[in-house]
């Protein structure tokens, strides 16, 4: 008979300080620069049970920080720091359940406090940041159910799984690559459990507020995810493999990597080994689909959890830890100039940094832009001030101008489910918009019977960003009316 591994006593001491590391860098950076475009359209979108692009989770997080601590990018962030704690406490679980004890789950919460896309995600509000704890809490309750035969937890898996539905519907994927690995590798036993059963039905029970959702309004996170594929999916596929070997940092990986090959080795771990399978398997998936090169990130987490068993027990030595602490420092600092807005703002555009991280562009400039949006509309004689909307391309641009907008009309835009907050009113008969992709050009022109070019968008600081040099346009003269034109406005991405 195999023996379990030890449940060792939890390094809270570890996990106290590196949490308090980990908050104090995020509210110290979590003000610089300005909102992410996601940030923007998760404050203005209204309370609903779901949206055509995502379930309502992380917008309501946002909105209820906000409500709490006041209308700022400070605000905003609160939650996505608390969840990153979190992913912190979950990982040394983990690693305490494979047996890891007080140096195994110090190298879990250290080397994770500032680790490659991990970091990026714990300075901004997005639905990735929320789902990590959410896949992390189903993987760890998944291995008490597995691994200390306790098969009362796949209700609590469960639970958890069904509280990400109302983030992300990628949950289902974790479930499913976890339910495809038992069968190859087992325990298939697992199966018999009554239990499991239940978790799943308890997931689809607490999820099926959002599921009913989706149902009523015809699937539309179908079309959604069959929009990102299309718009990104061919590069997607090319990075995807290389990209694994960034999401946690390069001096990560070879802990990692332990951690698949110790599931797939040591006997103790047998009933747990479908981790590992699972992440190959979610590769394909991802691969086949054309979907987001970090979605692995939360299964990738749980495996660096496993590695830092067999990593803490090969550093019995001086010099060996030195080295491991050397890897880990050396990781986090990269991370964390890649991943924070540690760099001034005017200075982050001449470097590569927007090119590694696609998150720092999208947090430079909304006021600027808004202010030079501000200056067109105020160049406009009284009469067409007060037949004028403003139509931006993108839920970014949106959301900035209603966030900094405060003497411009009500903005407007078809971009996912801000197109259902339309049309603007048929007195409107002049429009102040921005002319970026993918906002079809000749949708303005067809319907218009004057457009303009009135200024190109500038960001003052160098950063190339999507809206950068994009024109603000001023188009009048309807040539039909809003109810009638504005299907054509709606677009996903």
């Amino acid at each position: 008979m195999t023996t379990l591994p030890t449940l060792r006593p939890l390094a809270r001491g570890h996990l106290v300080a590196a949490s308090a590391v980990l908050v104090a860098a995020l509210a110290a950076t979590n003000g610089r620069y300005d909102y992410h475009r996601d940030e923007l359209y998760f404050r203005m979108l209204e309370p609903a049970w779901g949206y055509v692009d995502q379930p309502p989770l992380t917008p309501l997080l946002a909105q209820g920080s906000i409500a709490v601590f006041g209308d700022s990018l400070w605000a905003v962030r609160v939650p996505a720091v608390l969840c990153m704690v979190a992913v912190l406490w979950l990982a040394a679980l983990l690693a305490r359940e494979f047996g890891g004890g007080e140096g195994a789950q110090a190298l879990c919460a250290w080397g994770l406090c500032f680790a490659g896309v991990a970091a990026a995600f714990g300075h901004l509000m997005s639905t990735a940041t929320v789902d990590l704890p959410i896949w992390l809490a189903v993987m760890l309750f998944a291995v008490r159910a597995l691994l200390r035969e306790r098969p009362h937890w796949w209700l609590a898996a469960g639970a958890a799984a069904g509280i990400g539905l109302y983030n992300k519907h990628l949950v289902v994927l974790l479930v499913a690559c976890l339910g495809v690995a038992l069968l190859a590798v087992g325990p298939r036993r697992a199966f018999a459990r009554w239990q499991l059963w239940a978790g799943i039905g308890l997931m689809l029970l607490i999820g099926s507020p959002n599921l009913v959702y989706q149902v009523a309004n015809d699937w539309p996170q179908l079309e959604m995810a069959r929009a990102v594929a299309d718009d990104g999916g061919t590069e997607a596929r090319i990075l995807l493999l290389p990209f694994q070997l960034l999401l946690l940092g390069l001096f990560l990986v070879p802990i990692w990597v332990a951690g698949i090959a110790a599931l797939l080795r040591r006997p103790e771990w047998r009933p747990v080994r479908a981790l590992a399978v699972a992440y190959p398997v979610m590769l394909v998936v991802v691969l086949v689909t054309g979907g987001q090169m970090y979605y692995p990130l939360g299964l990738l987490i749980a495996l660096y959890a496993a590695g830092c068993v067999p990593a803490a027990a090969w550093a019995r030595t001086a010099d060996r830890r030195r080295t491991l602490i050397v890897g880990v420092a050396a990781n986090s600092a990269v991370s964390a100039v890649i991943a924070l807005p540690l760099l001034p703002v005017g200075v982050v555009g001449h470097t590569p940094i927007p090119a590694m991280n696609s998150t720092i562009p999208d947090q430079v400039g909304w006021q600027t832009y808004v202010d030079q949006i501000e200056a067109v509309y105020a160049s406009l004689p009284p009469e067409e001030q007060a037949a004028a909307i403003i139509l931006t391309s993108n839920y970014g641009e949106a959301g900035a101008v209603d966030r900094y907008g405060e003497n411009l009309p009500e903005v407007y835009s078809g971009h996912n489910e801000l197109h259902d907050y339309g049309p603007p009113p048929h007195d409107a008969t002049v429009v102040v918009g921005v002319q970026a992709p993918p906002l079809p050009t000749p949708l303005l022109h067809r319907y218009f019977g004057s457009c303009e070019a009135v200024a190109y968008m500038d960001n003052e600081v160098g950063v190339d960003n999507e809206e950068q040099d994009q024109m603000i346009v001023v188009c009048r003269d309807p040539g039909r009316e809003w109810a009638q034109m504005w299907p054509d406005f709606r677009h996903y991405d």
